[in-house]
């Protein structure tokens, strides 16, 4: 039997493709991968499969060629840009005498790294966890051990693996009820930030195309940022002052093609800050010479955790990459407005913050308003959003200096006394804004 070594950080990488010549952007992108996980490249070799052999995936000529490969770089880790099944992750190790991860396996080691937040600790353990379970069965020799055969403890017992499951099994119990109660938690924040009146944007877009870099620009806040794959996990919101007034916005974890499904559903948190936004910015690296391709497979993402409908800025960022770029702002492309800047730079964010007031609805209402003295509640939430400029108030109420944003004097005059504040509104827009 295999022991199966807990080292391995040079890595022999294994990009199978299928017809056609191999996809070069697969392999880039995979080999940023491995190096974001600490990984150093010993080789990357391509491997035609037309048919997967169901047991290793590849046939037995490539695996002797890998075998070799790996021995002559002294590679200690394989790694497979594709899905493997438990056995044939099993088989691949036990022919090659070296620790082998897919590309799942990959990601979820680079999120257990990059992962700051409680909760997004727990997300990621109970992602390796579940990746884990189906996998159990491997080439370790403790797992063949029974319990048993000590004074006390003779009889059938279980086998290591039975209980290696059971705790396992267990501690997954354990962390779905500590994730629900964060959950419960995260829900009630976005409840009040709801309750608050405030419009929710949310930057989206492929892994290292400066979300954070942009994020930063326009919060003034201190969120990580570097030039590597998924550098940050758990989503930062903060309130962003514009012209025409405020917004929440929220950074995201970015994506990559093919994002395997367990982990979509185990950072349902920080995707679910995309999907209950009003307004998406989908940031694009410019520089980027795939980038079409890159929006394409953010929109696959998009569409899969139920934020395909949602309306979208394009941002193309990074344009000091790209010599003789300017910011500019494009007239929208099939429902989607584009703007070019440099977040690293500071430029075109002005264009950007014009085009998210416009979106936004933004524009602002001033003027007097009289609210009658039954109108208390309508009184107190114009408080809260900062709206009354003066006041006086008699026995018949309050006569009121108001300055407001549009978006807001819309969202109030939707709900049952908010009526009162139709007079400020232009008459071709008293729909409420959505």
């Amino acid at each position: 039997m295999f022991e199966r070594s807990r080292k391995g950080e040079h890595a022999l990488l294994i990009q199978p493709y299928s017809g056609g010549p191999p996809d070069e952007g697969a392999s880039e992108e995979f080999t940023d991968l491995a190096r974001s996980a600490g990984a150093s490249i010993a080789a990357l070799l391509t491997a035609r499969i037309d048919r997967p052999n169901p047991a290793t995936l590849i046939g037995s000529g490539k695996l002797e060629e890998v075998k070799a490969a790996a021995d002559a770089t002294g590679a200690d880790l394989i790694l497979v840009n594709f899905p493997l099944s438990p056995g044939q992750e099993r088989n691949l190790e036990k022919h090659l005498q070296r620790r082998v991860l897919d590309r799942t396996g990959l990601i979820l080691d680079i999120f257990a790294q990059r992962a700051r937040s409680h909760e997004g600790k727990l997300q990621v353990e109970l992602a390796q966890l579940r990746h884990m379970a189906t996998r159990l069965v491997r080439g370790w020799t403790h797992l063949e051990r029974q319990r048993g055969g000590s004074i006390g403890l003779r009889g059938p017992g279980e086998t290591q693996l039975e209980t290696d499951r059971r705790l396992l099994q267990k501690r997954v119990e354990q962390l779905q009820k500590r994730l629900e109660k964060v959950e419960v938690q995260r829900t009630q924040m976005r409840r009040a930030r709801v309750r608050s009146e405030l419009p929710r944007v949310a930057l989206v877009g492929y892994t290292n195309a400066g979300k954070s870099t942009l994020f930063n620009a326009l919060t003034g806040a201190d969120a990580y940022a570097a030039d590597q794959l998924f550098a940050t996990l758990d989503p930062t919101v903060r309130r962003v002052d514009l012209s025409g007034g405020s917004v929440v916005l929220a950074d995201t974890v970015g994506f990559v093609r093919d994002l395997p499904h367990e982990l979509v559903a185990a950072f349902r948190s920080t995707l679910s800050e995309a999907r209950e936004a009003d307004l998406l910015l989908h940031v694009i690296d410019a520089a980027d010479p795939v980038r079409n391709d890159r929006i394409g497979q953010v929109d696959e993402v998009l569409q899969e955790i139920g934020a395909g409908d949602i309306p979208q800025i394009l941002v193309f960022n990074k344009i000091d990459r790209i010599e003789g770029a300017q910011p500019r702002r494009d007239q929208p492309s099939e429902g989607r407005e584009r703007v070019w800047l440099s977040a690293r730079d500071n430029l075109g964010l002005d264009l950007l913050q014009a085009v998210l007031a416009e979106r936004l609805g933004m524009q602002r209402v001033r003027g007097a308003l009289h609210l009658p003295s039954r109108a208390a509640r309508l009184h107190a939430r114009l408080h809260a959003l900062g709206a009354i400029r003066a006041e006086s108030h008699n026995d018949e109420g309050w006569q009121l200096d108001i300055d407001m944003a549009l978006a807001d004097a819309q969202r109030l005059a939707a709900q049952a006394d908010g009526h009162l504040l139709e007079p400020l509104l232009p008459a071709q827009e008293n729909e409420p804004w959505q």
